[in-house]
């Protein structure tokens, strides 16, 4: 992916984008120091960067934290920032947390699946302790890599940052963007450097301080963000700037 614009308008940093991604949950695969890469039964992101993995009870792993007597492994956890919409190169960005993964006995393993329950009911989360055995990894970095470059994180940046506030909503408002509304696209084709307007143009990203889209050119694809005049932080504020954007001669009054 190429990055059209020389000046590259304001976007979040990367804390902000990297408690982005976690809070998604999107793919994650788990690549302990020795031995294979899997995909865990299920996978969150505390704030603090503390995530909590569920692997099968025979998962080798699991056998080899549980050694006598228990033990931690240095490991590292990819997350992938999917698309919500079909593309040739769906992935949008990675985050890696490298830290140190351990078993958790019963009584924490309950007490884990409970707080994460509280805040991301999920039916994936009954398999702990039938089938299935809770593990925690402790960060101590963090590495994310997107369309705005590749950045180190802190643990406590990760912890101090906030995800962005339409993250949970992004995803269907993209489709719906992308199936039923191709005359807004094309009217937001419109910011585009006008090499790239000829090529099909999909809705990549959104977040509080602008649009992003794809450019599928018939050999390469290039990534554009389209900013806001200011950042947003509710749906209403939203629609003003997508207006405006669009050239809607009625923009939402706040």
């Amino acid at each position: 992916m190429t990055d059209t614009q020389t000046r590259r308008p304001p976007a979040p940093h990367a804390a902000e984008r990297a408690r982005t991604i976690a809070a998604r949950g999107g793919q994650a695969a788990l690549l302990p120091q020795a031995g294979t890469r899997t995909s865990p039964l299920f996978h969150h992101v505390h704030p603090c960067g503390t995530t909590i993995l569920l692997l099968p009870d025979e998962h080798p792993l699991v056998g080899q934290l549980w050694q006598a007597p228990r033990t931690e492994v240095t490991a590292m956890l990819e997350i992938a920032d999917q698309a919500p919409v079909a593309l040739r190169e769906p992935v949008r960005g990675l985050l890696w947390l490298t830290g140190w993964v351990a078993a958790l006995d019963d009584r924490e393993a309950r007490e884990e699946v409970l707080a994460v329950a509280d805040v991301r009911p999920d039916h994936r989360l009954l398999d702990a302790g039938h089938g299935a055995s809770v593990l925690r990894l402790t960060p101590a970095s963090m590495v994310i890599a997107d369309a705005e470059g590749t950045a180190s994180i802190r643990p406590e940046q990760f912890a101090s940052a906030t995800p962005d506030p339409f993250c949970r909503n992004e995803d269907h408002w993209l489709r719906h963007l992308e199936v039923a509304h191709r005359d807004v696209v094309g009217q937001l084709a419109r910011h585009l450097p006008e090499e790239l307007r000829k090529g099909h143009v999909r809705p990549l990203g959104l977040d509080r301080f602008g649009l992003r889209l794809r450019v599928e050119a018939e050999c390469d694809d290039h990534d554009v963000r389209i900013a806001f005049s200011k950042p947003v932080s509710t749906p209403q504020e939203l629609a003003a700037e997508l207006r405006r954007l669009m050239g809607c001669p009625f923009l939402a009054r706040s």
